[in-house]
Order: C-alpha cells, then sequence, then structure tokens
C-alpha cells in the first residue's frame, strides 16, 4: 500500500457513512453552528477555547475528580476541543504536538461514556508499538480507576491463549497492536467479543495506517460496527490521514493545533560534529557528564538494533548502567528495559525508533541521536521524547560527514537551526583507549552469543513475510519517497 495510492471505500470503512451520526447517548448540548457536521480546522493561530475546565467540557463528576486527582487541572487545548466533539458522538481527527494530552483527549470522553453504557468491549484501541500499548493502558486505568475499568493489552510477543481467555471475558477497552488483534480475530470466538463495540481509536494514526497494516486494519473494520465512532489522533500528518479525511463520508471534525512538522519551544535543539570512527568515544564522554548537567535520564537513538545491543554491551563494559529495547528481543524483555528506565534503575535507554512514539517519560532530560534518522518526521518524534508538557529539555544529534544534508534537511521541515553542542576536544579523546578496549570486548560478546545469526534469520523471515503479502516492492518504493513526501 502505497500512501498515494490509499483509497477509503465500502471495503475498508474508517468513518461512519452516516451523514447525521447518531450519538451513543444523549450528548452534551453543542452550538448551533455544530448542528451539522462539517469538517472544522483550528491552527496555532486560532484561539482557545474558552473553557478552563474539565467540568465545562461536559465530563462526570467521576472524570473531573480523577483529573484533579492526577495532577490535571486544567484541560490542554487538544482536549479542551475534542472532548466536547467526542462526547457530541462526532468522529475526530486530531494533531497536536507530542506531550499534549492526547491520550486524556480520547481517554476521558471513551470513559464517560462507558459509565452511562458499560457493556461488553466498549473501545478499541490500536497503536503501533507494544510499548506504547503497555503505557496507554496504564493512562486507561489511572483514568478509569473510579469505575474499576477492565483494560486487557493485545501485543505480540505474549501468550495468545492467555489473550484470547482475557478477550473473551470482555473487558472494558481493548488496547491493541495490529497483527495480533488481526491473529485473534481470525478464529471465530472473538469477532462476536466486538459485535457492541462504541470506538475505534488508532494511535499514533500515521503510523498505523503505514504501509504493512492494510490487511490487518481491514480485518479489525470488518469486526466492528458500523455506526462506531472513529477517533484518529497523531503528531503529524500524511497523506492518508489527508485522504481518509476528504473521503469521510460524514466530514470528521478536525483539530490541528499546528501547522506542518513543528518541535516545541522549551525544547534546546544542538548537533556535534563527530567522525564515525569515535561516535562511542564522544557518547561515552557526554554520558560520564549527565550529573554535571544536572540530567537525570537519557535516552540515545540508533538506526540498528546491532548498534543497540552493541552499545549496551559496551556501556556495560564501562560500568554505566543503561538499559537496551529494540525489536529483537523478546517482549518480556523490552517491557523490563522500559521497566527499568522509567523506574530510574537504569538512568540510559538504549534505543531503536520502536521507543520514538508516544512513550511519556517525565524525566528524560536529554535525547541523544547517536545516528542521523533518515527522514525528519522520525526526527520530530524522537526529539519529542523530552522537553514534553512545557518541561525543557535537549536534544543533541552526532552529525557525520554522510549526515549534513538529512541535517539540512530536518532544519528546513522544522524552520529552525540547531544550534553547535560544546564539547572540549581533548577531554573527550583522553579516554579513547579504554572506550576502544571496550568496543572489542562487547564485539565479541556479540559474536558469543549469536546475535548476528539471529539477525540475519530475522532479517531473512521479514523479507518472506513482506513478499507473501505483496508489499516488498511498495515497501522499498515508499521507503525512497518518504522523505520528499514529507516536504
Amino acid at each position: 500500500m502505497e500512501e498515494e495510492d490509499f483509497v477509503v471505500n465500502e471495503s475498508f470503512p474508517l468513518f461512519k457513512s452516516s451523514k447525521n451520526p447518531k450519538p451513543l447517548s444523549k450528548p452534551r448540548p453543542v452550538a448551533a453552528d455544530d448542528s451539522e457536521p462539517h469538517v472544522e480546522k483550528l491552527t496555532s493561530a486560532d484561539p482557545s477555547p474558552s473553557t478552563t475546565t474539565f467540568t465545562e467540557l461536559g465530563l462526570a463528576n467521576w472524570a473531573v475528580e480523577t483529573c484533579n486527582e492526577l495532577g490535571m487541572r486544567k484541560p490542554t487545548p487538544v482536549q479542551a476541543h475534542c472532548i466536547p466533539k467526542i462526547l457530541a458522538g462526532r468522529d475526530v481527527l486530531g494533531l497536536a504536538q507530542t506531550g499534549s494530552g492526547k491520550t486524556a483527549a480520547f481517554a476521558l470522553p471513551i470513559l464517560h461514556r462507558l459509565t452511562e453504557d458499560p457493556f461488553g468491549v466498549f473501545a478499541l484501541v490500536v497503536t503501533p508499538t507494544r510499548e506504547l500499548a503497555y503505557q496507554l493502558a496504564e493512562q486507561f486505568r489511572a483514568l478509569g480507576s473510579a469505575v474499576h475499568l477492565r483494560c486487557s493489552v493485545i501485543v505480540g510477543g505474549m501468550d495468545m491463549l492467555t489473550q484470547m481467555k482475557s478477550l473473551t471475558a470482555r473487558p472494558h477497552v481493548v488496547i491493541a497492536t495490529p497483527g495480533r488483534i488481526k491473529v485473534l480475530l481470525e478464529n471465530s470466538d472473538i469477532p462476536p467479543v466486538f459485535s457492541n463495540t462504541k470506538f475505534l481509536v488508532l494511535d499514533e494514526a500515521d503510523r498505523v495506517l503505514d504501509v504493512g497494516f492494510e490487511e490487518e486494519l481491514r480485518t479489525v473494520f470488518q469486526c466492528l460496527p458500523k455506526n462506531r465512532q472513529t477517533l484518529l489522533f497523531s503528531a503529524t500528518m500524511t497523506d492518508n490521514l489527508e485522504t481518509l479525511l476528504e473521503l469521510s463520508a460524514n466530514k470528521a471534525y478536525f483539530y490541528e493545533a499546528y501547522e506542518g512538522f513543528k518541535t516545541v519551544d522549551t525544547l534546546k535543539q544542538q548537533y556535534l560534529l563527530v567522525p564515525k570512527d569515535v561516535k562511542d568515544v564522544y557518547l561515552v564522554h557526554i554520558l560520564s557528564k549527565m550529573e554535571d548537567m544536572g540530567i537525570r535520564s537519557a535516552m540515545i537513538f540508533v538506526s540498528t538494533c546491532r548498534s543497540c545491543h552493541l552499545l549496551g554491551l559496551l556501556l556495560e563494559e564501562l560500568d554505566q548502567t543503561a538499559a537496551a529495547l529494540h525489536s529483537f528481543n523478546s517482549q518480556p524483555l523490552r517491557l523490563s528495559a522500559l521497566h527499568r528506565f522509567k523506574s530510574g534503575k537504569a538512568p540510559i535507554l538504549l534505543a531503536t525508533d520502536v521507543a520514538s512514539r508516544g512513550l511519556d517519560i517525565p524525566t528524560v532530560d536529554l535525547v541523544i541521536n547517536y545516528d542521523i534518522p533518515r527522514f525528519p518526521r522520525d526526527y520530530i518524534h524522537r526529539v519529542g521524547r523530552t522537553a514534553r508538557a512545557g518541561r525543557g529539555g535537549l536534544a543533541v544529534s552526532f552529525v557525520s560527514q554522510s549526515d549534513v544534508d538529512l541535517v539540512h534537511e530536518i532544519e528546513s521541515v522544522i524552520g529552525k537551526q540547531l544550534e553547535k553542542f560544546e564539547c572540549k576536544e581533548n577531554e573527550v579523546l583522553s579516554d579513547i583507549k579504554k572506550v576502544y578496549s571496550a568496543r572489542r570486548v562487547a564485539i565479541m560478546k556479540m559474536r558469543d552469543d549469536g546475535f548476528e545469526e539471529k539477525a540475519k534469520d530475522r532479517k531473512k523471515q521479514k523479507l518472506k513475510t513482506l513478499a507473501q503479502k505483496g508489499l516488498l516492492d511498495k515497501s522499498r518504493k515508499r521507503k525512497r519517497d518518504k522523505r520528499s513526501s514529507v516536504q
């Protein structure tokens, strides 16, 4: 599925087909100009709504009290604009920056409606990564603690029989990744579980609608009622989302908090010119200065699972406590790594782009792009792991000679130039022998544990799966065209 060829038809229904959608129950009264559904686009230049409290949005008292207990004193712009529309029965496409409160923008109205009609699986939330699925579940449980919410996480890498039993128990909310929910829906006992589902949410919708998930989503849509509400939330706009918005039969409410690809003003973005063969030395030096810089924890993004695993072994050899998060690890290991980082037991998280989306860890003060991402959109999501919800943060990108064009492209898309990160070269290189020695040991450990062979086998299996789906050529073409499509 190529982004420019994405088509919505009756066999691939996303938004409701009714021109006058029927709300799930008595909605909060809306303004007269809201009586007929239509596309409404709001940008950062538009005034914020006059509502300053969650009560004014029409939420139940228990939901307002829960927000207060969780420290949510007033709604963010995306919440203030989207919650009333969802309560009124509208389909919504919401775009807002990372850390702007998008999860609560759809979770709160879903939970509000759940208490009015608590029957069966009330909502299905589809998200692209396993880690994000578990985080969403935590947030749903926190927001729904007052109503004893039952929430199930359905992702790959976990026991399928246990997940089937969880679904047949009909939890209120199911949070799933596309691949695993598709497999379970192909079992005849599971589709009836979703026969009365009222909400479908695509979180990080640009990724969920990305190449490779069409078959999975088609299965999901065919098993859900047509009169559901559909909510799409993302930090970036793509051709797929534009097409869906244009073709939505009932003209979904569209909230866009900002134009284009932006990063938050509280984020300090810098670069460091580093020769490829000494990137490890510079990385170790910066990490050794974390305490002096007042940095509590740091996320380091790399381009491959191999680099992630190797750096983890290298830092371990240098007595640096770090956790590694990449797709070659089993799901329990991935969850363990994330838990160690979130709890502060490991102040450093090494990760591929599997961790670049949606993860909200308040103590992340530093993001390092050890490898420059190929596409500006990925850079935006990576650096968005820090400076969340109005807090400050620092992002440092290691730039080698071959990365200069990529950095210029990123600067063009985000609309600002990166500043230079000041670093004394003589201090950095003083530890070069120690770092090189640790790297040699790390490479030997990788060979001993058979990582390279496992990586080759996994790559072959991935290519085979894409070929079986007929997506291999499309995936390659998309990778060639993606950079030009985001500009």
